[in-house]
């Protein structure tokens, strides 16, 4: 079998860098870019890395030149403008052009669930997510007019050891243990999806190179569903605490924090559970087997293991001290 030659651009995040040691592990000869800065994450020893900035045109094509991939995936492309400076780059010297998308993007709140593939883009509420909808765009514009091999992935909320996934971070699980109220939005029965990133590099690796993936999109979760109140509970039982809850309508939060409630009304207000199928069929025995109760253990023993690491938010500590009294005063 022919070694895929594979480049990541950026490949130290949550998601990428369990991209990055899955791709090593099945063989791929893979290539990084990325300015050379972070630590938490670092690669693996096998990855060759290119130093450069990913939002430079100048400083990629320096990097880049004479390179040619079967697969590039950029994990840090947000806006409309840098799909468009990555067409420029890398038309003619690709194989699949990988798009890393959002969840967010579709329809919310969905009209219908489970979400699928076919499940209409739009969200009303939260920039981010109008900002990938336009990048898909532009990309399945350029499929379609110039055959540009573009595969779309739209995680959803993917998650690693070092990041508890509530709004505030480890400020959520230091209030936990230190008794005080923490902070449900809704009333916490609303469905989510947490996707351990290891359960989706084993789906997203075998996508790269993957000709029936061209022109395509996929998104890649769990098939665990928990409420919101679950979520908070087991991360509570692996800190060793409980969780005095809280619950405040999301509406709320965004009159007092507009950046958290766009969160809310654009993306976790909202139910989300997803059917993988379309991944699975080009994945044949992918699913993913790590459950939250051992991610949530992962989370906090990560933290645990470094005082540094337990870094509490002040502002956002108080900020949820402000909201339990205002919405307690306004008669929740």
């Amino acid at each position: 079998m022919t070694t895929r030659r594979i480049l990541f651009v950026g490949g130290t995040g949550i998601i990428s860098s369990a991209c990055a040691r899955r791709a090593v592990e099945v063989g791929a000869d893979l290539y990084v870019v990325n300015r050379g800065t972070t630590r938490t994450r670092p690669l693996p020893r096998e990855a060759h890395v290119l130093v450069a900035d990913a939002r430079d045109a100048a400083s990629m094509r320096a990097a880049l030149e004479g390179r040619e991939f079967d697969a590039v995936v950029d994990f840090v492309a947000y806006r409309p403008d840098h799909v468009a400076a990555d067409l420029e780059l890398f038309r003619g010297r690709v194989g699949q052009y990988v798009f890393i998308s959002s969840a967010s993007a579709y329809q919310t709140p969905p009209a219908r669930l489970p979400v699928t593939e076919s499940t209409p883009l739009r969200n009303p509420f939260w920039a981010y997510s109008r900002d990938k909808i336009a990048c898909e765009d532009l990309l399945v514009a350029a499929y379609r007019e110039e055959g540009f091999p573009v595969t779309i992935v739209r995680p959803s909320h993917t998650y690693d050891a070092t990041s508890v996934p509530l709004t505030g971070g480890w400020t959520v699980v230091d209030r936990m243990r230190r008794g005080v109220p923490v902070i449900v939005h809704g009333d916490g029965t609303s469905l989510w999806t947490l996707t351990h990133h290891a359960d989706f590099a084993r789906a997203f690796v075998a996508l790269l190179a993957e000709p029936r993936a061209i022109g395509d999109s996929f998104h890649i979760t769990s098939n665990e569903v928990l409420t919101w109140d679950q979520i908070t509970r087991l991360l509570a039982a692996a800190a060793g605490a409980e969780a005095r809850i809280v619950h405040v309508p999301s509406e709320w939060i965004a009159t007092v924090d507009p950046e958290w409630g766009a969160g809310l009304l654009g993306d976790k207000a909202h139910s989300m559970v997803f059917d993988n199928h379309k991944v699975k069929s080009l994945v044949p025995g992918w699913v993913a087997t790590i459950p939250f109760v051992a991610g949530a253990a992962e989370i906090v023993g990560w933290h645990d293991a470094d005082p540094e690491r337990r870094v509490v938010d002040a502002g956002f500590d108080a900020l949820c001290d402000r909201l339990v009294a205002t919405w307690g005063a306004a008669g929740g």
